[in-house]
């Protein structure tokens, strides 16, 4: 007796286990509507409130992550991942990211494709977005995914460009928020070149209302042009990095010679020589101040070994962040919110 009892209550438990499977076994992505696409291109296409819905959002999926829950919101969607830069971390995390949520990725080189070979932006948009969900490139002109963005059915996500490097920018916010909390009114110090990630970092200032403090050598300047009408009220621009280091909240910087610059690299290292981040420019920052790099690094370059290898540094929390954050986002992007 006792054992059909024991075979009743494992059969009963499969069924709700099958259940339970089946009911995550269908997508949550809502049909996309033309003209009604929603793209990120950069920082200040999203609201504030759209942020603080991210950040949550963020926290949720890494904390079913780290508990090895599974989430498949996004199942048998794809994922088109366009290259034309290369890339450690911005893959990985796309591509783990996407599986983690139940879809799949599509690796895509320009060496490799037609894009390579001169096919229009604007064809190989309405191409690809008819055989895939979503499409995140990295690649240098920001007209580029601008004019992707322009003739997809299916929403575009910058991966990087020049200009901007909102998904970074996004992982770094949302780890300093989960080291320290909000981000709204502390000072953020950036100490390097006028390049896409303090382009970013500005925009991420106006949307999440903090102060911004920026410097870099002659001649490495922020272009005003390219600033919104409303950076003024939070940025501040600092000829000595110690001024920008000053009771700052956090430290952050990139290297000196992005991609796409190498023809510059002697001047730029003779030029931006006083503008690493050592342990002097660190001991004026406020002393629970912590220090972010969105890497690959050069010790010795843009930042001394004791800083990145050192108490202050997050740099690792902050690249593992990338994937949480991404996850939400193309979540967002195609389920709207949830929850």
């Amino acid at each position: 007796m006792f054992y059909f009892r024991a075979v009743e209550r494992f059969k009963k438990k499969m069924q709700a286990k099958t259940l339970v499977e089946s009911s995550t076994m269908t997508s949550l992505a809502k049909p996309q509507v033309p003209g009604q696409v929603k793209h990120y291109l950069q920082f200040a296409d999203l609201t504030r409130e759209e942020y603080e819905y991210l950040l949550k959002r963020s926290a949720w999926l890494k904390a079913k992550f780290k508990s090895y829950e599974t989430w498949h919101p996004l199942h048998d969607r794809t994922l088109a991942m366009i290259f034309e830069k290369h890339s450690t971390r911005t893959r990985l995390s796309f591509e783990a990211g996407i599986h983690q949520l139940g879809g799949h990725a599509v690796y895509l080189n320009t060496r490799d494709t037609q894009l390579g070979r001169g096919e229009p932006v604007e064809d190989a948009a309405q191409v690809i977005s008819r055989m895939t969900d979503i499409i995140m490139i990295r690649t240098f002109g920001q007209e580029i995914v601008e004019r992707f963005a322009a003739n997809s059915r299916v929403p575009v996500i910058n991966g990087l460009t020049n200009e901007y490097h909102p998904c970074q920018v996004l992982a770094d916010v949302f780890t300093f928020v989960e080291a320290r909390g909000p981000i709204q009114g502390k000072t953020v110090a950036w100490v390097g070149d006028a390049n896409n990630m303090a382009y970013t970092w500005i925009q991420a200032a106006e949307c999440l209302d903090f102060q911004l403090r920026f410097s870099a050598p002659p001649g490495y300047q922020l272009d005003p042009a390219r600033l919104g009408k409303n950076a003024a009220k939070h940025l501040t621009i600092c000829a000595d990095p110690i001024d920008a280091c000053k009771d700052a909240d956090l430290v952050t910087t990139d290297v000196w010679t992005s991609m796409g610059y190498e023809a510059e690299n002697s001047s730029r290292m003779s030029a931006f020589q006083d503008w690493m981040v050592d342990e002097d420019l660190m001991a004026v920052a406020k002393p629970d101040a912590l220090f972010m790099h969105c890497l690959p690094a050069h010790r010795g370059e843009e930042v001394s070994a004791g800083v990145i290898d050192g108490p202050q540094s997050i740099v690792w929390e902050e690249a593992e962040n990338r994937l949480h954050v991404q996850k939400a986002l193309m979540e967002y992007l195609l389920c709207g919110r949830l929850g």
